[in-house]
Order: C-alpha cells, then sequence, then structure tokens
C-alpha cells in the first residue's frame, strides 16, 4: 500500500513527539524498554571502592553506598521516560527524566534534594537562574543540580585518566544530563554510568563517559 507524503508526514509526527525535558534528553516516544540489567564489569585491575566516613541516614551504610545502592533501586523499578510537572516534586507515577535518578539515590541515602536545593537558591539567589523559586520543579533542573553541588558537595576530577578517582556513588554532570557514577568499569577502567537518557535507552547503566565530550562535573557528597 502507498503512503503519501502528507501521510507518511503526519504518521512520523504522531509517533515521535520532540520536548525539551529539564536538559535530560530531547524526545519522547513508544519504545520505553530501558533494561536495568546491570553490565559486567571488563576491568582486570583492582580499585577499591571509597566509602564515605558518613551515615547521612543511620541506617548502616554510608552515604557512599547508600547513594549507589538507592540509583539501581530506583532503575531497577523501571521508570519511563516523561518531563512533566509534579506538585509532590518527586514522581509519583513510574515516570521521570535524568535529575530523578539522582533526586532518589540521595534520598536513600537521607538528602532530600527537593528541600535542599530549595533552601540554596533561597539563600544564594545571584547564583541561580530562578526568577520565582519553586521547590518541586526546581531540584529537577540539571542546571540548578550543577550549583547546588559546586556549594555543597567536594568537587572531584573531570579527568577520565584518573580511573582511582572515579568511583561507585559519585555524582557526574554534563552540560544538560546528570547520572550516578557506578561501581562496574569497562577494560580502561572508566566506570559505567547509571542515568535516564531518553525513552530509547536500551539501559539504564552504561558505558558512556568516554563518548561525550560534555563533561562539566563531577562531584561526591561526602567524604
Amino acid at each position: 500500500m502507498r503512503v503519501n507524503g502528507k501521510k507518511l508526514f503526519l504518521r512520523l509526527a504522531a509517533a515521535i513527539l520532540v520536548i525539551a525535558a529539564c536538559g535530560c534528553g530531547v524526545v519522547l516516544s513508544r519504545y520505553q524498554h530501558t533494561s536495568s540489567r546491570r553490565p559486567a564489569g571488563q576491568y582486570a585491575g583492582n580499585i577499591p571502592q571509597f566509602h564515605s566516613s558518613v551515615d547521612q541516614d543511620g541506617d548502616g551504610l554510608d552515604d557512599q553506598a547508600d547513594i549507589l545502592q538507592g540509583a539501581l533501586d530506583y532503575v531497577a523499578a523501571h521508570p519511563k521516560y516523561k518531563s512533566k510537572y509534579y506538585s509532590t516534586g518527586y514522581p509519583n507515577d513510574r515516570y521521570g527524566v535524568c535529575t530523578d535518578v539522582v533526586a532518589n539515590a540521595m534520598k536513600a541515602a537521607g538528602f532530600d534534594l527537593r528541600e535542599l536545593v530549595d533552601a540554596d537558591i533561597r539563600q544564594h539567589p545571584e547564583n541561580y537562574q530562578v526568577d520565582t523559586p519553586d521547590k518541586n520543579i526546581d531540584f529537577r533542573r540539571v542546571r540548578n543540580l550543577l550549583v547546588y553541588f559546586q556549594h555543597n558537595t567536594v568537587p572531584l576530577t573531570t579527568d577520565l585518566q584518573d580511573i582511582k578517582q572515579w568511583q561507585g556513588g559519585d555524582i557526574v554532570i554534563f552540560k544538560n544530563h546528570i547520572g550516578i557514577v557506578s561501581d562496574r568499569r569497562n577494560k580502561n577502567g572508566v566506570p559505567y554510568v547509571i542515568h535516564h537518557n531518553d525513552p530509547f535507552q536500551t539501559a539504564y547503566e552504561q558505558d558512556i563517559l568516554e563518548s561525550r565530550d560534555d563533561l562539566v562535573g563531577h562531584y561526591r557528597v561526602s567524604e
């Protein structure tokens, strides 16, 4: 059956909706089958996992381990990709974007980014591009999280050659994207990233650090 140009265009337009979603990806479509299956580590060397001296929520797991496990638990629930506003701040319908991986990972460790980012915006408004603070969305924007982590966490190297300084549970920020560093590594010793970039993503945990050229920050919540 032949499909004329106009009908083909309408079908493609209906199948693919392009959105500006918190800077965490731009395409929303029907795929939404991202796998939470963890890739095997490929690094033959031995880099001891860093453990923080702080246990913010007092659950027996240090902050670094809590954040890493929180990210893995979040993506294990298979959130689908969609950007929208929630009056609850945190999405409550099994949807989310890249910033929700980080917010939920930190929440598992006892850090409520919704409240923390809002407080930092109100204390340092000159550092944020926020005209009217709204705690329900401000903590879900990459540009705001970059400023918050610059103010409140331990800054680390962005040199991928310094592989020992990249540890599972760290936060990695790109120009318009954010994720949690994995404790598993590729053959070069560069860790994977746990993230949620778009609905076409085949897996939540991926080897992306060496393939991107927009790395802007690398942070650790506590030492």
